[in-house]
């Protein structure tokens, strides 16, 4: 069987351990063991710069691997977030904020930052401090750091102003928000809805598909609606294109998909 052996932290191992290394990744093999065929040796490890506990690679060994640098892509998080039930406010927060999903600044050496690992516990003390308004900017704080916590606080305050769900969920007509914070916030709470809707009988989540993607097609900026089908889309998958009211939306918008994205 193939698979892949990971060898997390790479970096991190001191030198006596690291040597230990070499004979594995070039001669896939340490004292008796042998990497099986069909086996791939993948490492990971922080950077010297990230303040990490790390060790310079030595370069013989670092000669032995092909060097990528992973980078955030919120896409992807939003993707990962949905699929894990993180509080759509925090998603709603980080499309409006996108910069924020990853700011760091080894310089300052910061206790908290904002990172993807970091909303996924600001998340948490959203479930567990949410009816606690004297605790939970403080506590969102202490995950993401002092700016980005009051920045979701505020962001979250500010919501008691979004359009009635149930009523555009329902096809009544119902306004778009004027503000874009609102709008991003909208955005996030239909695609988790969407999501939901899955576990309601097929008809009633094609319905609420569908209320939701002529809701998208009123947004005054048509990019805010492909951002919204787009989340729904890695969220639902192909189901999406069965609704009939995918195809007047996706023509409608045709020019922002092809050239604007």
């Amino acid at each position: 069987t193939a698979g892949i052996l990971f060898l997390d932290e790479i970096t991190s191992a001191p030198p006596s351990v690291s040597a230990a290394a070499y004979q594995l990744i070039l001669d896939r093999r340490l004292g008796e063991y042998r990497v099986p065929e069909g086996w791939a040796i993948i490492a990971a490890g922080n950077r010297q710069g990230d303040r990490g506990v790390t060790y310079a690679m030595p370069a013989p060994l670092a000669n032995r691997f092909a060097h990528f640098e992973v980078t955030t892509h919120l896409d992807d998080w939003v993707s990962w977030a949905y699929a894990h039930d993180i509080d759509e406010r925090v998603i709603g927060f980080l499309r409006f904020r996108p910069e924020l999903l990853f700011d760091f600044d080894p310089a300052h050496n910061p206790v908290a930052f904002p990172s993807p690992r970091s909303w996924a516990f600001a998340h948490r003390a959203l479930q567990k401090f949410g009816a606690m308004p004297t605790l939970l900017v403080e506590a969102l704080q202490a995950c993401v750091g002092p700016a980005a916590g009051i920045e979701l606080g505020a962001f979250i305050d500010n919501l008691d102003q979004l359009p009635d769900i149930d009523a555009i969920l329902a096809g009544d007509e119902t306004p778009i928000p004027r503000e874009i914070d609102l709008q991003y916030a909208i955005a996030s709470a239909l695609v988790g809805r969407a999501l939901r809707a899955r576990n309601e009988g097929q008809q009633e989540a094609i319905a609420i598909y569908g209320r939701i993607l002529e809701y998208a097609g009123r947004f005054p900026q048509r990019e805010m609606g492909v951002m919204l089908i787009s989340d729904m889309h890695r969220a639902i998958g192909q189901d999406l294109f069965s609704v009939p009211e995918f195809m007047p939306w996706a023509q409608a918008v045709a020019d922002v998909m092809l050239y604007a994205r």
